[in-house]
């Protein structure tokens, strides 16, 4: 997607003045795993998703995603992330339904060990998932009922990771 192509945008995180979002930890331990990971947010103010994955006990997969709160609107493109990553491969997570579980739309991204960088996204990457597994026949993602933002670290990616995120923007040509 070409940059002439996007008309307007839309900032997820940080959240602007008035709006927090809540980051809660989701790990293999849903499933008997023993991978650890979770998020804070650094003094600079970006989000930072650490942690330790771990193959034991059937597990590989750490997670974070925002508490249910309406994200979304209609006109959205694609979605810009800043990050700064160690060389392994993230997905970033979009919800539509306030559901602990059920499907998800995925966005596989890798960032370059210790340089920040700038990532597009296209809508039309993000696929359904429900537990790793893809979900024929789901419908696209409707970026106007998007509720939580994540990010996850899986693919048998065994060992320390850290992922910090500058900013999440919604691209497109939304209503202003």
């Amino acid at each position: 997607m070409s940059q002439s192509s996007i008309g307007a945008e839309l900032r997820l995180f940080p959240p602007l003045p008035g709006r927090t979002l809540e980051w809660r930890a989701i790990n293999d331990g849903v499933m008997g795993g023993v991978s650890r990971g979770g998020a804070e947010i650094a003094r600079e103010g970006w989000l930072v998703f650490s942690g330790e994955v771990s193959l034991e006990h059937g597990g590989g997969f750490a997670s974070v995603r925002t508490a249910p709160a309406p994200l979304g609107v209609t006109g959205v493109q694609a979605l810009r992330l800043e990050a700064r990553g160690d060389g392994k491969r993230y997905k970033l997570n979009l919800k539509t339904d306030e559901a602990f579980d059920g499907v998800q739309y995925q966005a596989a991204f890798a960032t370059p060990a210790g340089e920040w960088t700038t990532l597009t996204l296209p809508l039309a990457d993000f696929l359904p998932k429900h537990r790793g597994r893809d979900v024929p026949g789901a419908p696209p993602l409707d970026p106007a009922r998007i509720v939580t933002l994540g990010f996850l670290i899986a693919d048998r990616q065994a060992g320390p990771f850290r992922l910090e995120v500058r900013a999440v923007d919604l691209l497109g040509e939304m209503p202003r």
